[in-house]
């Protein structure tokens, strides 16, 4: 009956948390979540993320004292923190999730092992997602995926015996570390009870017509899931959105079954399997970094080193950053995260795409900005889908995305474009594409002058495209770089059979 310390991290809830229950199964139990001023004032974080952690923790704090625990809250070098605790209060064994995120995290895990082990305590990290440590290669991973998927949810303690600490702690803000201020406007609000709630009216009402809905801004606010801020803090686990999912096939199934073909569930039952196929995805991109962490900093094909680093225009990624480069879907979606934190996956593509072809910059510093913005920050897929979108991982095919094309695409209606940009808010919907190629008549028209309330576009669309695509195929199709592909396609791609996609 030894006093036991659960370490919560990324991983703020309390259902099926494995180190909550086999910790409270032992003995008495100490909760505790420590603000990590080298993770909090870390370039790829934001006052936003604080903000989502301090409302998770206030529901964690909440879920807990009606278990009979409180939530410990402490601020400092995380191996520091768990040394006096441990020695105030004899702690035997600590508890905590195993974790795939940046390197400042990476480190301080380190550290914080090294400390245990000199210690003596017993250091005991249990796997969180379908990320499997020490994986010697891809071969059956998807099965292993697969089978942590199935295993059953572990449900909250019935009552958590605590080790009782009458300073529980404060919450800390963006005040009390090197933050510049929160002032983002529509920011979803984290916490368990939250994210059982979006999953359940994605499964229930909203999800119907995620498969056609997701790749527009227009509907993807309401048709994607919108769980990935949960999933990245670990309000939600993976392991109950699939078995979740899997059970909503289920009826939908026997509803099919009863009523014969119906549109309506066809369009479910298509929709669903869509996101099942990027759960899995989730855990594929984070396994790369699980099994590269250089992957942060470097080019996965090291063949692409030195394409682009050197032509780093500040001017170029400033205007990308505050949405003002002249194409109006990029400055929108720019402009959509800096207020919700949240955009759909095609847009975020096009981001990444824009600032690395038609702008040329490396991806290191728009990989930091997004990172910031994005409300569901998640390290191990951030980097690999940077770089796949970057074109420098060598094994994924190169996608060059026209934002005017874009505009047709996915906006015809200008409904997001007037939304995110108001000074073209009056044109016709024929002219948000290329507003810059207005008449002087019609920007007194519609009262918007280039140059002055809307900027003309900072690079030339047909000849940013085709000499940024006669750049990445020129490296592309080199020996040295084919070469490295196959290797990089070996340790990291996937290895599902088509049978069984």
């Amino acid at each position: 009956m030894g006093r036991q310390l659960v370490w919560f991290k990324r991983d703020l809830r309390v259902t099926d948390h494995q180190p909550l229950c086999q910790a409270t199964a032992v003995g008495p139990t100490l909760c505790l979540f420590i603000y990590e001023p080298e993770l909090i004032e870390a370039p790829d974080f934001d006052a936003a993320h604080l903000h989502f952690i301090n409302q998770s923790l206030l529901d964690l704090r909440h879920r807990l004292r009606g278990l009979g625990a409180d939530l410990m809250l402490r601020r400092g070098p995380a191996e520091q923190v768990l040394e006096t605790l441990s020695r105030e209060h004899r702690i035997e064994r600590i508890w905590a999730h195993e974790e795939t995120t940046n390197s400042v995290a990476y480190q301080r895990d380190c550290r914080v092992r090294a400390w245990a082990k000199r210690a003596a305590i017993p250091f005991t990290e249990l796997p969180q997602y379908g990320v499997v440590r020490r994986l010697p290669d891809r071969d059956g991973w998807a099965d292993q995926w697969t089978s942590r998927m199935k295993q059953s949810p572990a449900p909250p303690p019935v009552r958590i015996t605590p080790v009782v600490e009458p300073d529980s702690g404060t919450f800390q803000t963006a005040a009390d570390f090197n933050l510049t201020p929160l002032d983002r406007t529509s920011l979803q609000v984290g916490g368990e009870m939250e994210a059982q709630a979006c999953l359940q009216s994605f499964l229930e009402q909203r999800g119907e017509n995620y498969r056609t809905g997701m790749s527009s801004p227009v509907t993807a606010a309401q048709q994607c899931s919108r769980i990935s801020p949960f999933l990245a803090y670990g309000n939600l686990s993976m392991r109950v959105v699939f078995q979740a999912t899997n059970q909503r096939m289920r009826q939908l199934r026997e509803q099919i079954l009863t009523a014969g073909s119906h549109p309506n569930l066809t369009s479910w039952q298509q929709s669903l399997v869509s996101f099942q196929a990027r759960l899995r995805w989730h855990c594929h991109f984070m396994q790369k970094m699980e099994d590269q962490p250089t992957i942060e900093f470097e080019n996965m094909n090291s063949a692409y080193d030195g394409l682009r680093e050197d032509a780093f225009d500040q001017s170029k990624f400033q205007a990308w950053c505050d949405g003002q480069t002249g194409y109006p879907m990029v400055d929108a979606c720019m402009r959509a995260l800096h207020q919700t934190g949240w955009i759909n996956f095609r847009m975020r593509a096009m981001l990444v795409s824009f600032a690395s072809y038609h702008l040329w910059l490396h991806w290191r510093q728009p990989a930091l900005h997004l990172a910031r913005l994005f409300l569901d920050y998640e390290p191990g897929i951030h980097y690999s889908q940077v770089q796949m979108q970057s074109g420098v991982t060598g094994i994924n095919t190169v996608r060059i995305y026209s934002p005017i094309k874009q505009v047709a695409d996915q906006d015809p209606r200008g409904e997001f474009i007037r939304r995110y940009v108001p000074e073209l808010e009056q044109l016709p919907d024929h002219l948000l594409p290329e507003p810059h190629k207005m008449t002087l008549m019609e920007q007194s028209l519609y009262g918007c002058r280039i140059g002055k309330d809307y900027p003309p576009p900072i690079v030339e669309h047909a000849t940013s495209y085709k000499t940024a695509r006669d750049r990445i195929h020129g490296v592309k199709r080199s020996a040295e770089a084919r070469a490295i592909s196959r290797a990089v396609q070996a340790k990291h791609g996937s290895r599902r059979r088509p049978g069984s996609r």
